[in-house]
């Protein structure tokens, strides 16, 4: 699917992997909507990540609320049909089991019932890249819940892809091993020790910009549908 002139929702856009993935996706010629609850933080980011200008807008949004999300959608359909940047899909970044089938059901609704672009191959309508997590795929010790959430989003994927392939509506999975992010930041020496013990090639964490460019591969590249993809430089993680 081509990027530019279209609109991207991402849920966790206003830091860390989904902001890496929102600053992309403008940087290809799209326009981002950007969900979170955090109202002052993403004021703050429209202003210093994207000047202000009207490429990005910002949501405050509990993914939890369905009312909620809903509303938001249907604001970010209508800024998409006022700028003529058709909603092209949505990526999900730190968000729960039940905010991800929510925000991919009621996105999925507003791409199914868009007219196809003549200019997209294969009459495709948009795509949705769920956020899931090596954790969710090894079941890490003292990881219980996450690794549960997570694992259920990576099976989300291929049941989704196969439910909206009849309207033209791609879903993948990324699931990503360590990376460097606000949070890994605060990780004890120790604990990031025993991590870099466990990896592979290369020896560290994963930068926000890999995510990001294997997000926008996803998008782009049509013959990719429920599948999941690795993040995680041949690294199967034991325990810590």
């Amino acid at each position: 699917m081509f990027i530019n002139n279209r609109t991207f929702i991402i849920s966790g856009g206003i830091s860390g992997l989904g902001l890496a993935a929102a600053l992309s996706l403008v940087s290809a010629g799209a326009h981002v909507a950007l969900f979170d609850r955090n109202s002052d933080l993403g004021q703050d980011v429209l202003k210093s990540h994207f000047n202000s200008k009207p490429v990005a807008r910002f949501y405050a949004v509990d993914v939890t609320d369905y009312n909620d999300l809903e509303s938001a959608v249907d604001h970010v359909v209508a800024w998409a049909s006022d700028s003529n940047f058709p909603l092209g899909g949505v990526v999900f970044l730190d968000i729960n089991l039940t905010g991800t089938y929510s925000l991919a059901t009621l996105v999925a609704s507003r791409l199914a019932r868009s007219p196809a672009l003549p200019s997209e191959p294969d009459a495709e309508r948009g795509v949705i890249i769920l956020v899931s997590s090596v954790a969710g795929l090894e079941g890490q010790l003292g990881q219980t819940a996450y690794a549960a959430s997570k694992g259920a989003i990576a099976s989300l994927a291929l049941p989704l892809a196969r439910d909206l392939a009849r309207w033209g509506i791609r879903v993948n999975a990324l699931a990503p091993a360590v990376f460097e992010t606000a949070m890994s930041a605060y990780m004890p020496e120790k604990t990031r020790q025993k991590l870099y013990s466990q990896l592979e090639f290369p020896k560290r964490f994963g930068k926000a910009e890999e995510f990001a460019e294997m997000a926008l591969s996803l998008i782009r590249n049509g013959i990719v549908n429920g599948t999941i993809v690795r993040l995680d430089g041949a690294t199967r993680m034991g325990k810590l």
